[in-house]
């Protein structure tokens, strides 16, 4: 097991210690998560009266057996057919759920595109660039982070591509 850093055991998510290290101006939101509410994203949106569109779930899929993650406004869904073109692969599915919390060490409705503990390849959705800032999970069910589209897309390499949808 890895040791935690010093800002990881002062209440640090790997997320959060991520943007720290990097230098890059981010700001914590964070509000009582309500295990009752059918949407993460949508409940994060409503807590911190954001914009749905300016709120992004981070989700994780399946493209030809390789994880990839996607980074799309909780106003939408994910196009699955969009995100594999945008990663040049064939197909793909929602990856098991499992699979994603093992593979980012984040659990289910906290999984940041920050901090993983595999980095996976990410494709950010080109919405993203009509905002100056937007907001993504930091790693825990109710604690959001905002910074930069660009930012985000530098610090994860992401593409930027169409991969939400209404």
């Amino acid at each position: 097991m890895a040791k935690k850093s010093k800002k990881q055991q002062s209440g640090g998510t790997p997320a959060t210690v991520a943007l720290t290290d990097a230098g890059v101006a981010f700001t914590v939101h964070s509000y009582e998560h309500d295990p009752s509410h059918p949407s993460y994203g949508e409940e994060a949106a409503e807590a911190m009266g954001v914009s749905p569109e300016r709120v992004f779930k981070t989700l994780v899929a399946d493209v030809d057996g390789a994880l990839v993650v996607a980074v799309v406004p909780v106003a939408g869904s994910l196009d699955l057919k969009a995100l594999a073109t945008a990663v040049g692969g064939k197909r793909a599915a929602m990856a098991d759920p499992a699979a994603a919390e093992r593979t980012t060490g984040y659990v289910r409705g906290g999984i940041s595109p920050l901090g993983q503990r595999k980095r996976l390849r990410t494709v950010l959705d080109s919405s993203a660039a009509a905002h100056a800032t937007i907001c993504v999970s930091a790693g825990r069910r109710g604690l959001e982070v905002e910074l930069s589209p660009d930012d985000l897309a530098k610090l994860t390499d992401a593409v930027s591509a169409r991969v939400g949808r209404a």
